[in-house]
């Protein structure tokens, strides 16, 4: 996914662009996929609030100079504003490094919190033109939602309305000034170790497609019983494990269609279907088109 570059310049190619919308939100997300420190840079074109949260290890970001930076573990955030409509952003990510910005046009963001009498933001350095730089701790409750931003994927249009809505989360656990922000909305993912667990779910049935472990296997092996993995795995991803797996099945094996070197057949025994009637019938169901339309379609 591309940035709008008359709002953004040089942007790398491990730069992705989460969520656009136009006058109020843009999520970006940059990963270091590299074996050694690497340091990327972007332009912005335009006045923005700018939030930042480190994913994976320390990483710095700075503005404009090397020395006017943010330094962030993976427990904290910087909220940053500039006046300057232009300003140069420079990431140091170390190797798996990862990092998730938050840009919110400075109209729209007043809007957002003017009508609470200015109670969660203090728009007097804005107004007056001063820079804010400012760190702070997170809670594991906006750590959760970080991950989905990152994780979470739906088809078509629900990504964008989902996307929305947990930034407005994001927002909401971020400007917190409670001291409750600690009691999170699911019981079952209250750490960042329960969330890996769950992740690891993933990545093993996924990795076993066509074989996959059954529940009670899978909670072995990432070791949560059987309930946290069903309750987290659901809060986390949207749906149960194997709904879940059915659906990234079904749309690897599009992806293996495009590419239009395995017949259906191939493709359905890929994916785990020991009867491609089965596959065909589930492809169907999910896209409204069988295989081979989809193929003649392409």
């Amino acid at each position: 996914m591309n940035f709008d570059n008359s709002k953004f310049k040089n942007i790398d190619k491990s730069t992705i662009r989460l969520f656009r919308e136009k006058g109020t939100f843009t999520l970006i997300h940059i990963k270091n996929v590299l074996d050694k420190t690497a340091h990327q840079q972007f332009e912005l074109e335009d006045n923005y609030i700018q939030i930042y949260f480190s994913l994976q290890k320390k990483i710095s970001v700075a503005f404009n100079m090397e020395h006017c930076a943010i330094h962030l573990s993976p427990e904290d955030s910087g909220l940053v504003y500039f006046k300057e409509d232009d300003t140069k952003v420079l990431t140091t990510l170390p190797a798996n490094g990862e990092l998730l910005g938050l840009l919110i046009p400075v109209p729209y963001f007043h809007s957002l919190f003017a009508h609470e009498g200015d109670s969660f933001f203090n728009f007097d350095s804005i107004k007056g033109g001063r820079p804010i730089i400012e760190e702070k701790v997170i809670s594991s409750s906006l750590k959760f939602v970080l991950n989905q931003l990152v994780d979470k994927k739906l088809h078509g249009a629900l990504q964008s309305i989902y996307m929305k809505g947990k930034i407005y989360e994001l927002l909401s656990l971020y400007f917190n000034i409670s001291e409750e922000t600690e009691s999170d909305h699911c019981p079952f993912m209250a750490n960042e170790e329960t969330v890996a667990q769950i992740k690891k779910a993933k990545d093993i049935i996924i990795e076993n497609m066509a074989n996959p472990p059954s529940l009670e296997e899978l909670s072995k092996q990432v070791g949560l019983n059987i309930k946290k993995l069903k309750m987290g795995f659901k809060e986390f991803y949207g749906t149960p494990v194997y709904t879940f797996l059915l659906n990234y099945k079904l749309d690897f094996s599009k992806k293996l269609l495009e590419e239009n070197k395995l017949n259906v057949s191939e493709i359905a025994t890929q994916i785990g279907y020991s009867n491609s009637s089965h596959f065909i019938a589930a492809f169907k169901k999910r896209f409204d088109i069988t295989p081979k339309q989809f193929t003649k379609q392409e």
